[in-house]
């Protein structure tokens, strides 16, 4: 129904067809917005009460309407700066790879920097990582360092190896692993903490950078109908600077149009006596971050990493099979990146703190762990009536069936990146020989965890995979990726559907990141898509095809087609 609108309506949407975030709406055709909020929702000529004679009025012709979407984990900053570098996103194969490095080698004003860039995929390599040697044949003596895709390893070619001394005799360090050939030399691959020896040798990334890489990000967001992400990793990061900085300039320029929102970093090496002083500076960050209109009130904790390098934390050993690393022992579980009386510690004092926790876990360890100490700081820290966490849990990708009914009854988010829930390539030839048939059952168990009580929320991890969100809906609807639709469905009986996911990537993502958007209801914040075409008019099978005609964010048409 309306609300009492003190202003005559900017926009009037009319004549669609409404989904408030929930659910599909019995009777509401319409919407007005007034100063950047919903004055009305309701039916046309509710909607056309809250009018002027300047108001602008658009004709859905039956299109359907949508809450903007929130991505609930997303490195938009990190996307768009590699987007505007050595892009590899597009480009597939050692070829390809070799290609966009040679021309961008060569692209004006390069000289003899460096070379960085990102997005090739771990799929089109046997073993999932190529050697130095495929970029030498282009790069021979400029210093090239390549995050993949899913920003867990780094490629290098042999100038940069040389640059920062590694060799055979190079230890891992504690939080990584150096890939390796046979005969023990540096293959050119560095997984997780392994990337920061060569990634502190980068040029700094500039504040110009870092505002031009979010400003490209939001844009493309906001194409895709997104209005509100969470950065998922806000702080030092694989050679990325803290983005607040240039997130606050932006907000205060009036530039940030998207309602963000950001995850402060607790580095993998903390200690227990470390914790006082983390939470010391959590707390002053969060205060001028939300005072300069970007709140980072989660704090991000990567239990364990990913199963295709061997760093997610498994219970039971990894397959013996090969991930351009040495080879692996027979009892390979994988690492988590901080102690169990690490993460307790930590987790606790967060959630006393008033932090809610944005967790990485994705091996069955992992989930296991961060569930744990999710426990422990419930039965730790007093409870509090006037504020209550909202932690979430993103990628869930291996769960073992005892711990499913635990996100219900933890009230923990799970923050899934449904577009991984599929048989594509990299699951094919690289996940399932390293977890195995049996354990490749319990993958994303979307359907049971929300059966079981938990929320849900959902995120793209842009630009580690695609933005867009109907990607992600049409693979947690059917369990097949749209690139592959012959091949048999994952964990079928895990699918969503329709509305449970619609919901997830706009009211649940909205809650879990503390935004007032993600419903459309008279007197909240007016963030709005509308779709070219009805996804509920479709069949499951064309959900990848729904585009955005239109974007609203806060009251302002931010993109339209």
């Amino acid at each position: 129904m309306p609300a009492d609108p003190v202003l005559p309506a900017d926009l009037v949407l009319l004549n669609g067809r409404v989904f408030d975030g929930l659910s599909l709406h019995p009777s509401a055709t319409a919407v007005a917005v007034a100063g950047g909020t919903l004055s009305a929702v309701g039916t046309d000529a509710e909607a056309l009460a809250a009018a002027g004679p300047r108001t602008d009025v658009v004709d859905l012709r039956g299109r359907l309407l949508t809450p903007g979407f929130t991505d609930a984990h997303a490195h938009t900053f990190m996307g768009g700066i590699e987007a505007l570098a050595c892009d590899l996103a597009e480009h597939r194969g050692a070829a390809g790879v070799q290609r966009a490095v040679a021309v961008y080698a060569e692209g004006p004003g390069r000289g003899q920097n460096w070379i960085t860039g990102a997005g090739w995929y771990k799929g089109d390599y046997d073993g999932g990582f190529p050697d130095a040697l495929v970029l030498d044949a282009v790069v021979p003596h400029r210093p090239v360092y390549l995050i993949n895709r899913d920003h867990h390893s780094a490629w290098v070619n042999t100038a940069a190896l040389g640059r920062a001394g590694i060799d055979e005799r190079t230890p891992d360090p504690s939080d990584g692993r150096i890939g390796r050939r046979a005969d023990g030399s540096p293959s050119g691959i560095l997984h997780e903490g392994a990337m920061s020896l060569v990634a502190r040798l980068l040029p700094p990334i500039t504040r110009a950078a870092v505002e031009a890489g979010i400003l490209h990000g939001q844009r493309h967001l906001h194409a895709l109908g997104v209005t509100g992400w969470q950065e998922a990793i806000i702080g030092d990061y694989a050679g990325y600077p803290d983005a607040a900085p240039a997130y606050r300039s932006l907000a205060a320029s009036g530039r940030l149009t998207g309602r963000a929102t950001g995850a402060l970093w607790v580095p993998r090496g903390l200690t227990v006596q470390d914790i006082p002083d983390l939470i010391e500076d959590f707390r002053e960050r969060r205060r001028i971050n939300a005072e300069a209109g970007f709140p980072t009130s989660s704090a991000k904790i990567m239990v364990d990493g990913v199963p295709e390098n061997r760093t997610a934390a498994l219970l039971d050993p990894y397959e013996p099979v090969g991930c351009g690393c040495v080879a692996a022992p027979h009892d390979d579980r994988g690492p988590t990146y901080l102690p169990p009386e690490v993460l307790d510690a930590v987790v606790a004092a967060l959630q006393a703190a008033r932090f809610d926790l944005h967790l990485h876990a994705i091996g069955d360890r992992a989930v296991r762990t961060a569930l744990d100490a999710v426990a422990q700081a419930r039965a730790r820290v007093p409870s509090d009536d006037s504020w209550r966490p909202r932690h979430t849990m993103a990628h869930v990708q291996l769960v073992h069936p005892d711990d499913v009914p635990r996100f219900g009854d933890l009230g923990v988010t799970v923050n899934a990146q449904a577009l991984w829930a599929c048989s594509d390539e990299q699951m094919r030839s690289l996940t399932v020989p390293l977890i195995g048939e049996d354990r490749a059952q319990w993958q994303y168990p979307f359907a049971s965890m929300v059966s079981g009580g938990a929320p849900l929320a959902m995120g793209s991890d842009w630009s580690v995979s695609d933005a867009d969100p109907w990607q992600a809906i049409h693979v947690a609807v059917n369990r097949t990726h749209p690139d592959h639709p012959g091949i048999p469905p994952l964990v079928p009986e895990e699918a969503l559907t329709l509305d449970a996911a619609l919901s997830a990537y706009t009211a649940g993502s909205a809650r879990v990141t503390r935004s007032t958007a993600g419903m459309l209801r008279a007197g909240l914040p007016a963030d709005l898509a509308v779709l070219g075409v009805d996804p509920f008019a479709v069949d499951a099978s064309e959900l990848h095809t729904v585009a955005v005609d239109l974007t609203v964010a806060g009251g302002r048409v931010v993109f339209e087609r």
